[in-house]
């Protein structure tokens, strides 16, 4: 007996019958042979960890563009810190662990540069509109290794396709993408806070008392009270208890109000808005600049759709330094 059939059989002996059984996956669009040391979920991870797209991660923004200081998030330690709270979730409630770190990993791979200002941009432009969600799911089924895609199984791209409260799709069909959508908001709402607070927008204190007397006083007491009370109140389902959903709620306006809209956070998202904008109507009206790899694309669904695939897998460095390649002028000189 194999190591991975070994693991997939002590699934079914300690595992929750809620669980997503290893054994029972709804499988890869194409066939492959079974990996003798990893389990189907474990071998998705390893391949979202390998790949391009999530390498990029790390020079996407989260909330602050291009900030001053090593200690403000990006979108792959953001990304880690869903990991690590999705995980920690699902391994007290005996749900596959694995399954839930494969779609956390996994969840933000289609997200533009400069955050959410870039997705807004592109949904804009693009006529078949663009989300992020979406957008990480074609990543993995359609534009990672040279078009060919991850291959990854059903529950894996079904939990990254919905993990967010605005996916076409609804909710998850597996409690363990449910899981990553509780811990993708848990996570930004109190990192985003942490990274305002670093940046002087405002202080702890400043949040609602309501949520300062359910949840905690810091951002380590506040998540750990948003996994209790999750572990304590699910079963069948991924639930929060009443008060602490309404504590959530009241948390979730707050860094709406304070952060998200914040001009002093976002005043430079009008230019990243622009430049995109501008890269956009540059690569739709001249085709013949569009990397050859999208070229396919292009003839397959649309210019505009491979245009929305290429910029939104840029990072924010490679974004700006591909609007001064094409836009801004270099000084001249004698060789």
């Amino acid at each position: 007996m194999t190591i991975s059939r070994e693991y997939m059989e002590w699934e079914r002996k300690f595992l929750s019958p809620y669980a997503s059984f290893s054994d029972s996956t709804r499988g890869r669009e194409v066939p492959i042979e079974d990996c003798p040391l990893r389990t189907p979920y474990q071998r998705d991870r390893d391949r979202i960890i390998h790949s391009n797209a999530y390498r990029r991660l790390m020079h996407k923004t989260q909330v602050f563009l291009s900030p001053e200081g090593d200690h403000y998030r990006t979108r792959l330690t953001h990304t880690m810190e869903v990991s690590q709270i999705a995980r920690t979730i699902a391994r007290a409630l005996r749900l596959n662990e694995d399954l839930t770190e494969a779609i956390a990993l996994g969840h933000d791979l289609g997200h533009t540069p400069f955050g959410h200002a870039g997705e807004r941009v592109l949904d804009k432009l693009n006529p078949g509109g663009f989300s992020h969600s979406e957008q990480s799911a074609r990543v993995v089924e359609k534009l990672e290794r040279g078009g060919k895609g991850l291959n990854l199984c059903w529950e894996v791209r079904d939990g990254i396709r919905c993990h967010s409260s605005g996916s076409l799709e609804g909710r998850a069909s597996t409690l363990e993408g449910r899981i990553v959508r509780f811990s993708d908001k848990i996570a930004y709402m109190n990192h985003d806070l942490d990274d305002a607070v670093r940046a002087g927008l405002l202080s702890e204190g400043d949040l609602p008392w309501e949520v300062h007397y359910h949840l905690g006083r810091s951002k380590s007491e506040r998540i750990s009270a948003f996994i209790n009370d999750i572990v304590a109140n699910s079963k069948d389902d991924i639930t929060m208890s009443a008060d602490v959903q309404r504590c959530y709620d009241i948390f979730m306006e707050f860094m709406f109000d304070q952060v998200y809209t914040n001009p002093i956070a976002k005043g430079e998202e009008v230019k990243a808005c622009a430049m995109i904008q501008q890269l956009f109507e540059y690569y739709v009206a001249n085709r013949d600049k569009l990397p050859k790899e999208y070229w396919g694309i292009a003839e397959e669904e649309g210019l505009e759709r491979a245009v929305c695939d290429y910029i939104s897998g840029m990072s924010d460095r490679y974004c700006v330094t591909v609007f001064k390649d094409l836009f801004i002028p270099k000084a001249w000189s004698v060789v």
